[in-house]
């Protein structure tokens, strides 16, 4: 372990770390200059993103429960810049079909998950931390076949903007990022399942989601990344409460 790194001032909670924008995340944030927190329930994802980012500090947590505020604050011991909450959620079908004991969990992991990470550090966030939400369009432009993502991420917006009115008197701002469908084993894994169910095949579901961006792409982990980063700039203390949209070109609707 790199000591010079371990001793940062300032550092950064990264909630689902291990996952495909996790890991870009924590890249990134690192490079900027923060120690880095990782959160994770997985032990041995957890250790190999040790093996890869020195100085990193591995906190085994399950943030969909409330005992997760003690593991987060037991493993943050100085100044929060960022935290940024992460974790994904089951897809689970259109509205109709979707059981409701998923949708109950996405909301659980979205909404109580970003409550409980701001509460474990919150007498450690100070005038310009960052409290930082990984959405979803899905919470913009309801989807006939992402129902739980789409009402979880729908309540993660109205919760970041609250936020940014009960830490603004502090200097803390609070920022959603909605990324689009994300070029992932994820999203892949997702397309698989759809292409079974209509008889079609994996390229095709990928060509038609697509077709749903106006420049014909995926969101990558790393441009999700990219958007995190800046949002350490002083610049952004005026997006508290705001949406950082990056869809591809996805969303419809207005606002």
């Amino acid at each position: 372990m790199n000591a010079n790194v371990q001793q940062r001032d300032e550092i950064a909670v990264v909630v689902g770390a291990t996952g495909a924008f996790g890991n870009a995340i924590v890249d990134r944030l690192a490079a900027a200059g923060l120690g880095v927190v990782a959160v994770a329930r997985s032990a041995d994802s957890l250790a190999a993103l040790q093996d890869r980012v020195p100085g990193l500090t591995a906190c085994v947590a399950d943030i969909s429960s409330d005992s997760s505020i003690a593991a987060i604050s037991a493993a943050v011991n100085r100044p929060v810049r960022m935290v940024v909450h992460g974790p994904g959620v089951t897809v689970a079908g259109g509205i109709l079909s979707a059981p409701t004991a998923t949708m109950v969990d996405a909301v659980n992991i979205k909404v109580g998950g970003l409550l409980r990470l701001t509460r474990a550090v919150d007498g450690l966030l100070a005038a310009g931390s960052r409290i930082v939400a990984i959405g979803g369009h899905y919470g913009f432009e309801p989807t006939a076949y992402a129902a739980s993502a789409g009402v979880a991420n729908a309540a993660l917006m109205n919760v970041v903007r609250q936020l940014s009115l009960a830490y603004g008197p502090r200097g803390v701002t609070a920022h959603l990022i909605a990324p689009g469908p994300a070029d992932t084993e994820r999203l892949r894994r997702v397309a698989a399942d759809r292409a079974a169910l209509r008889g079609i095949t994996v390229d095709e579901v990928l060509a038609e989601m697509l077709a749903d961006s106006s420049i014909g792409r995926f969101t990558t982990p790393e441009q999700v990344a990219w958007a995190v980063s800046i949002l350490l700039a002083p610049e952004a203390d005026s997006m508290t409460g705001s949406s950082l949209m990056l869809d591809s070109g996805r969303r419809r609707g207005l606002p």
